[in-house]
């Protein structure tokens, strides 16, 4: 007899990028079904070991209760609502907004918006559309095309971005787009603004992944003109 998804979730088998501790527990939250997938982060990560709003599983509850809480302009109570990349979060008490994004490091990084970034969210639909999320209508969208800037959501380039460069059609088998110094499936980028200029603000770095050598040269740079 089937018995259907299970409703628990240990902490070795939860994704990496929630980066949670192995001694803290035995258990992880499960995120509850919704419009993101079960690896997405849950609205009590977030709150309690990302953002640092509560301390314990009980004060994340009495947040949320309070109705303090924003996802894409609606107010969510449920602990494990998941949100994922480009959702933008908001708390209504501290007037603070972020949106969910990826670092070069593949994990989920939570950037500080303005009050008029919070108003929308850029969506996929094999090109990509601007949502406003008070009226909840397409506002503006942009084409996939060579030139644009785009970030990758999946595979082991996660987080990083750039502007297309080429595109190769291959029959029977995946598009694969190449951007400066990587190359990945089609279905692994969003689109986020029409040319070189994004959208929307993106976190420190903006995207571009340094080599270890590059790392350590812009690091002996920084140490010369503080010494200097």
């Amino acid at each position: 007899m089937a018995r259907g998804l299970k409703k628990h979730l240990k902490r070795l088998n939860a994704p990496k990028h929630w980066m949670l501790d192995k001694l803290g527990g035995v258990f992880s939250p499960k995120p509850s079904f919704g419009p993101h997938k079960s690896r997405e982060c849950s609205l009590i990560i977030i709150l309690r070991n990302k953002l640092k709003y509560a301390l314990t599983y009980r004060e994340v509850i009495s947040i949320l209760m309070q109705q303090q809480v924003l996802v894409n302009g609606k107010v969510r109570t449920d602990k494990t609502y998941p949100a994922g990349f480009m959702d933008v979060v908001s708390i209504l008490k501290t007037n603070e907004s972020f949106r969910l994004l990826y670092n070069t490091k593949v994990r989920f990084c939570f950037h500080s918006l303005e009050d008029e970034e919070a108003k929308f969210k850029l969506c996929k639909a094999n090109d990509t559309i601007k949502l406003d999320l008070e009226s909840n209508k397409t506002v503006d969208f942009i084409k996939f095309d060579v030139g644009n800037v785009v970030m990758v959501t999946g595979d082991r380039n996660r987080g990083r971005g750039g502007v297309i460069k080429n595109q190769e059609k291959h029959k029977a088998s995946f598009e694969t787009v190449h951007i400066h110094e990587f190359a990945t499936r089609l279905g692994n980028m969003v689109t986020l603004g029409k040319g070189t200029n994004p959208w929307i603000s993106l976190p420190k770095g903006k995207g571009i992944k340094f080599s270890i050598i590059e790392e350590a040269w812009k690091s002996l740079v920084a140490q010369s003109a503080t010494t200097s």
